[in-house]
């Protein structure tokens, strides 16, 4: 018999809190510097175009003893059927004996390691004065990066939003942001009230929906970009010296979220070289050999662990690409696992 642990999102609400998730992200940045994780080639199919698709993620991380996937399907039609649309699911195993440790739904850990990322791009390339966050995108992941900033720079006053598509959006979300934070916090340091404390008073800042985008670009210190978007939102023009800018969005060819013209003289980090080259937020850049991927400084590791220097100056332009990859979900649903097992939690199941 060969027992492993099941787990539901809302056990893994309960369990992940963003410092900690921010954390384990560093330390997948930092082992894959070191060469102690691997990532696999990404699997992608289409069941019918533009109508239904999967795609896999997976990795090695010899420096934590495990291997898995992360599965992600999207089915446009499910809505009709009273189902959710997109559906991922993390499987861990021990890459000592291939034994599976176990299988966690992957929407909530998705969602927490793409905004650790954000975080931790803006910690470590952002100028650590920085007061003015500019999140485009009010989407399902919005909250989550605004969150692991917020852990992350202390010294953010003001966040602003945009919506490309919707004023009302951007201005609805500002509504109930604040709230949402709050609730996550509660949940997530509910039994570390010194943490709930302080994360709950660094929500306690101005929220601005944004209706001129160039004038507020102008403003910010750090943009965040987490969309779908195919054209860029963000123009070179309109971005002041000393701003770092995160780009979430672009995972897939043919993504683009800001102006290719903004990586020549740029300071330029990455996830994964080859993810990026390929998939990311450069490669629009590339194809129009505007640049060449020599423009990337380094992957964030390096930068993490000092090997590299991130922001050399205040008034450098800084970009970090995060495509997103699998040994981020693998340490992050480990973590859950183990925090599961402490407190009996999940169901335990045999092969």
């Amino acid at each position: 018999m060969l027992p492993f642990r099941v787990i539901n999102q809302k056990t893994i609400e309960q369990i992940l809190d963003m410092k900690s998730v921010i954390e384990k992200v560093e330390q997948a940045y930092t082992l894959k510097a070191q060469q102690e994780a691997t990532l696999f080639p990404l699997v992608f199919h289409e069941f019918e175009p533009g109508k239904a698709d999967m795609d896999i993620k997976s990795g090695h991380l010899t420096g934590a003893n495990i291997f898995g996937m992360k599965l992600v399907s999207w089915f446009g039609g499910n809505t009709e059927k009273n189902l959710p649309q997109l559906i991922g699911t993390v499987m861990v195993l021990d890459s000592r004996t291939g034994v599976p440790k176990g299988i966690l739904s992957g929407e909530h850990i998705t969602c927490m390691r793409t905004g650790a990322a954000g975080g931790i791009g803006a910690k470590y390339l952002a100028r650590p004065e920085s007061e003015h966050l500019l999140v485009i995108g009010s989407g399902h992941q919005a909250p989550f990066q605004i969150l692991a900033t917020l852990v992350s720079m202390e010294n953010v006053k003001k966040v602003s939003v945009y919506n490309a598509r919707s004023y009302e959006r951007a201005e609805a979300f500002c509504e109930k942001i604040q709230e949402k934070l709050l609730n996550m916090i509660a949940l997530q340091f509910n039994d570390q009230d010194e943490l709930r404390e302080t994360y709950s008073k660094r929500c306690q800042i101005e929220f601005v929906p944004v209706e001129n985008i160039e004038q507020t670009t102008r403003e910010a210190d750090i943009i965040i970009t987490a969309t779908s978007a195919r054209q860029p939102l963000i123009q070179k023009d309109w971005v002041k010296p000393g701003t770092h800018i995160t780009c979430i969005g672009a995972d897939m060819e043919g993504k683009q979220e800001i102006d290719e013209r903004l990586f020549p003289g740029a300071r330029v980090f990455v996830d994964d070289v080859t993810q990026s080259v390929n998939v990311g937020e450069l490669e629009t850049a590339i194809k129009k050999a505007i640049v060449t991927p020599e423009v990337i400084v380094a992957e964030i590791g390096e930068v993490i662990l000092g090997r590299v220097a991130g922001r050399q100056s205040a008034v450098e332009i800084t970009i970090f690409d995060s495509t997103g990859i699998a040994i981020q979900d693998l340490l992050t649903a480990d973590l859950v696992l183990a925090e599961a097992e402490k407190l009996g939690a999940g169901t335990v199941v045999e092969l």
